[in-house]
């Protein structure tokens, strides 16, 4: 594993409290950065949530998770496209030295059905790469050791600081950013 200074932001909080609007706003204000990763936006219909996509900061979209999708694999009324999944991680979680930041909404159980997605995931954590991810509030197995780690910090989203959160987290990256520079890291 690479330093034990902290190279992992993870962000957690409620369903609902505004944290892939929060990866969106950060994405947004780094034009110039080459950004790695993907959001996962709800499909709703007739005012529901039916379902979740998932789109690379590269451009691909997927269905990650539908209530109408056959799938053995399934979290709560979900079923989860593995093989769609599976598509996408390689390219959006592969380690590469020019990337600047990779950015992830989320880990969490509906992209832990995919062992692919948490060996490109753990890979990706062993390295020195900028990381700064959405995770699961309540979880167990590897999104708890996720957590644990010691190259990772956890910051909590809630309605009173989502809105100053997104300065705080461009300065954690601008910080960060600085002391590889510093340290001679690419």
């Amino acid at each position: 594993m690479g330093s034990l200074s902290p190279h992992v932001l993870l962000l957690t909080g409620v369903p609902g409290v505004g944290k892939t609007t929060l990866v969106r706003k950060v994405a947004a204000a780094l034009p110039g950065l080459n950004i790695r990763g993907f959001i996962t936006d709800e499909i709703r219909s007739g005012g529901r949530r039916k379902g979740f996509r998932l789109v690379t900061f590269q451009g691909e979209s997927i269905i990650l998770a539908h209530t109408d999708l056959s799938s053995p694999h399934r979290v709560g009324k979900y079923r989860v496209n593995v093989e769609a999944l599976d598509q996408v991680v390689d390219s959006a979680l592969r380690p590469d030295k020019t990337v600047d930041l990779y950015l992830i909404d989320e880990i969490g159980r509906m992209e832990c059905c995919s062992p692919r997605f948490v060996t490109r995931m753990q890979a990706l954590l062993d390295t020195d790469h900028l990381i700064v991810a959405t995770i699961h509030r309540h979880a167990h197995g590897f999104i708890q050791a996720i957590k644990e780690r010691p190259d990772v910090e956890l910051w909590e989203v809630t309605p009173t600081n989502r809105e100053a959160m997104v300065g705080q987290v461009l300065a954690w990256i601008e910080e960060k950013s600085g002391s590889r520079r510093q340290r001679g890291d690419p």
